[in-house]
């Protein structure tokens, strides 16, 4: 089979208001897709996201919803199948990172990270199964490499990256034939603001490409992945080779 194309078909991209989820947005429309642009709070980011989507051509629509609220992640999936008429692509990118020390994890510590990070993508697939069922379409989670190699005093987030490269790999089995389900694991491609030189510095030395990587690294995988009819299950690593370090 060739590769899908993905002219006139929809997406929702889940924070996609700023960093590697704007660019991801921003490549789908680009290659022709109706995106429903998701925030929280980035009102601001999100309406930026869509003026670039605009710019190049595209259509896209800013859909406000709490992941953390399961009716309202419910919602999100709804109001972005009725502003396109279905749904052929759901990217659940939005994610918190947070550092903490072991000794620092209380209930709500290990809540934050794993309500974001893995409940609500699991609740947003469910929802949009049955769209994406009628559309052949796809999900693709943003995983991490943290959940090949864990970080330390990470331990709610990588947890949660781990559980979500599971559930990739589980809903895969479940939604087969009808629905692909991959996953994109950035590695260092958009250090943290709070990031020293020296530290990113560090980071660069351990990559075996010798450089870091960029959000349209990611969005490009994303693409290839929403187009490929015949991968699913799959996890694509964008880290320059860090993890074989």
């Amino acid at each position: 089979m060739s590769a899908l194309d993905l002219r006139d078909k929809s997406a929702l991209v889940t924070g996609a208001g700023a960093r590697v989820g704007r660019a991801i947005a921003v490549a789908l429309g680009r290659a022709g897709m109706r995106v429903g642009v998701h925030h929280h709070t980035n009102v601001s980011g999100a309406a930026e996201t869509c003026r670039d989507i605009a710019t190049q051509g595209g259509n896209a629509v800013p859909l406000q919803a709490d992941l953390r609220d399961r009716a309202a992640a419910r919602r999100l999936v709804d109001d972005a199948a009725a502003a396109f008429g279905g749904l052929d692509l759901l990217v659940a990118n939005a994610a918190g990172y947070e550092r903490l020390a072991f000794s620092a994890v209380d209930d709500a510590g290990w809540d934050r990270m794993l309500e974001l990070n893995l409940t609500a993508p699991f609740v947003l697939a469910e929802r949009a199964a049955p769209h994406l069922a009628r559309s052949a379409g796809s999900i693709v989670f943003v995983t991490c490499t943290s959940a090949t190699m864990p970080y330390k005093n990470h331990l709610p987030y990588v947890v949660s990256k781990g559980g979500l490269r599971h559930l990739m790999r589980a809903l895969a089995l479940e939604l087969a034939p009808a629905v692909r389900v991959n996953a994109v694991a950035p590695g260092t491609v958009l250090p943290p603001a709070n990031m020293t030189s020296a530290q990113v510095e560090g980071i660069t030395r351990r990559i075996p490409l010798g450089r870091l990587g960029s959000p349209d690294d990611v969005a490009s995988a994303v693409v290839y992945l929403a187009s490929s009819p015949f991968v699913t299950g799959e996890e694509i690593r964008i880290d320059g080779g860090r993890t074989l370090s």
